[in-house]
């Protein structure tokens, strides 16, 4: 195999375990956006942003950068389906999902860990990929728990430690 094989590179870097988050907003028309990404992270504290990296084939992408801003929903371990489904090429697939909006109107799911709410900062291209950095404007624990996790192609949770007596 090489080196340079897409399917290669896929399978190596699928041994680094990633967070789960849903990325919602709220359209001009008022239909809400979402697409689930695995490539999240903090960028600066000062000013705050973050950071994700949709792929540019994405028919979500484009209907969440459309809207004024931008929720990150960091998704619990028991949210496993709820992920599949806004994962799902399904034009309605945000229909029935409890949910309320945050106070710039994008939606935060109802039972996610934390929420980021934010607006667009910069779009940059890398490779087949964007680099979607948000300015953070809110941001809270929402639920207690554990991440719901991607790691070698499936996904998964984090394992209690176990007890040293």
């Amino acid at each position: 195999m090489s080196k340079k094989d897409p399917g290669t590179f896929r399978q190596i870097l699928g041994h680094y375990p990633t967070g789960v988050c849903a990325i919602t907003g709220t359209q001009p028309d008022g239909k809400a956006a979402v697409m689930i990404v695995g490539s999240f992270t903090s960028v600066s504290l000062d000013p705050p942003l973050v950071a994700f990296f949709p792929d540019k084939g994405s028919s979500s992408w484009p209907k969440v950068e459309a809207c004024e801003s931008f929720c990150v929903n960091v998704l619990a371990d028991h949210q496993e389906s709820l992920c599949r489904i806004l994962a799902s090429k399904d034009p309605n697939k945000f229909e029935g999902v409890p949910h309320r909006l945050s106070t710039r109107g994008a939606p935060i799911l109802d039972g996610a860990l934390a929420w980021i709410d934010c607006s667009l900062h910069a779009v940059h291209e890398a490779g087949d990929h964007y680099i979607a950095i948000g300015q953070v404007h809110d941001l809270d624990i929402h639920h207690l728990g554990s991440p719901l996790l991607f790691h070698k192609g499936a996904y998964g949770k984090i394992q209690p430690p176990l007890e040293i007596k």
